[in-house]
């Protein structure tokens, strides 16, 4: 989302933002609903744990560490 930003510039500061507007329309229901908002929250926090995580691990070593069955 917002990956396609077009950002309007008055003597060098930027004054604003265009996107477009299926965009508009997604970030709009995201905010009218806050359980759609946490739940995208949520879903930007993991990608960034899964950026920065430099190893990953599979379910099934994580269920033979914890003798999981």
């Amino acid at each position: 989302m917002l990956d396609n930003v077009q950002i309007i510039k008055d003597k060098d500061q930027a004054r604003f933002a265009v996107i477009a507007y299926d965009e508009f329309e997604t970030i709009k229901a995201l905010l009218s609903n806050p359980e759609k908002l946490e739940d995208y929250l949520d879903y930007l926090h993991m990608q960034q744990i899964k950026k920065n995580a430099p190893v990953r691990v599979s379910l099934a070593d994580v269920k033979r560490e914890l003798a999981v069955d």
